[in-house]
């Protein structure tokens, strides 16, 4: 008996880290999926600037997003956006699959790309952080 008395405070530790790593995933979880959500916002709507803050920092310092770029979106409307759900590679990093069917707002020429997107997770700033950059809407089947 007191060898179980004094292995119930282990075991309350153990479950209370349990608990404490399994909030801190599902905590994880819920801010990519915002994230993502917010993202797909932006883009089916055609918030490009607000887009552009969900590209990782660093990525942004070393290749802007140019003004001729967002022009070039800003050409194009969103006429159907259909996801993947995102897959774990690691656990700080998920890639997605996105096709977006897109509209020429000059032209009305509809055309469709597939949008492969990476992100990762900031663990300092508990943040995700689009790495692979805006859709490239020049592609060509």
């Amino acid at each position: 008996m007191r060898r179980l008395l004094r292995s119930v405070p282990l075991i309350i530790a153990l479950a209370l880290l349990a608990a404490c790593a399994n909030q801190e995933i599902r905590s994880k979880q819920t801010i990519l999926n915002e994230t993502l959500r917010a993202y797909a916002a932006a883009i089916r709507w055609g918030e490009y600037e607000q887009a552009v803050g969900f590209i990782d920092p660093k990525i942004q310092a070393e290749h802007p997003v140019s003004s001729l770029e967002l022009e070039r979106l800003k050409q194009v409307r969103v006429s159907n956006y259909d996801e993947s759900q995102p897959v774990a590679v690691s656990a700080d990093e998920v890639r997605q699959v996105v096709r977006l069917d897109l509209l020429n707002v000059n032209t009305q020429v509809a055309r469709s790309i597939v949008d492969r997107r990476v992100w990762k997770y900031d663990k300092a700033g508990k943040h995700w952080w689009l790495v692979s950059g805006l859709p490239d809407i020049t592609q060509r089947d």
